[in-house]
């Protein structure tokens, strides 16, 4: 059994965790170390990102913090490179940065639909690439954060995240077809459905309590629920897994 367990651990692999300045980044980093796994975090508020860093290295592992804007390709490779550099490979790249608006499709300026595009879509695909390239030599896994806003509506005017999300799911299903056979690397997507965060601070006041009659669970998402699956979808415990999106909504898709 223990040998069983013990694909559940990342000891000697060396994780990217994006958007780790605040809330679900700062558990994904958190947690992926408790498992075992060097971390390399990146964000754009570096104050915050020090503080990531600090948690980290108090749970005994080494950390990197880059500043970085996912949105940017350069940065992304000043990342990944920086991970290579200080920490000697890249195994795990956690998608997480995100930004997310709830505003009419008749008012939203073009400006700020782009920027939601920019950092939750190609801001992926871009951190994706500079991972694939780092890992095209021993393999690797990479767990994209989508949402279950991807594949149904929260009642809120949601486009400009919806439509990334939903984009996350082809992203994730090509590069997968694309990397797990050539370079293996397996390419999996994360669901959350309702997990309190910056981003669901700016909902209306009681929205998510109001939200969980869709919820056969009856409850909103605890972080440690998310990080405990990204680790399952980062470690060889889900070796013959890839190309899937695995909800973690407390049963909202099945409503």
């Amino acid at each position: 059994m223990a040998a069983l367990l013990d694909a559940f651990r990342l000891d000697g692999k060396v994780a990217i965790v994006t958007g780790a300045s605040s809330g679900l980044g700062v558990a994904f980093a958190t947690g992926l170390a408790e498992a075992g796994a060097d971390i390399a975090i990146c964000a754009r508020r570096v104050e915050r990102l020090e503080e990531t860093r600090g948690q980290v290295e108090a749970l005994g592992r080494r950390c990197v913090a880059v500043p970085a804007d996912v949105a940017d390709p350069d940065d992304c490779d000043r990342v990944v490179a920086a991970t290579v550099e200080q920490l000697g490979k890249v195994d795990v790249l956690i998608n997480n940065a995100g930004v997310g608006t709830a505003v009419p499709a008749t008012r939203e300026a073009p400006d700020d639909f782009r920027r939601v595009i920019d950092i939750n879509l190609n801001g992926s695909y871009f951190m994706a690439q500079s991972c694939g390239r780092a890992m095209r030599d021993s393999g690797g896994s990479i767990v994209n954060i989508g949402s279950v806003l991807g594949s149904t509506t929260a009642m809120l005017p949601q486009a400009a995240y919806a439509a990334s999300k939903a984009a996350i799911i082809g992203l994730t299903r090509d590069l997968a077809q694309q990397w797990t056979g050539r370079k293996g690397i397996r390419v999996n997507a994360l669901a959350p459905g309702f997990f309190e965060s910056e981003m669901t601070d700016q909902y209306p006041e009681g929205y998510l309590d109001q939200m969980l009659f869709r919820v056969p669970a009856g409850r909103k998402g605890e972080a440690r629920e998310l990080v405990t699956a990204a680790i399952f979808l980062a470690s060889d415990a889900s070796s013959y897994i890839t190309g899937v999106l695995l909800p973690v909504d407390g049963g909202l898709l099945t409503t």
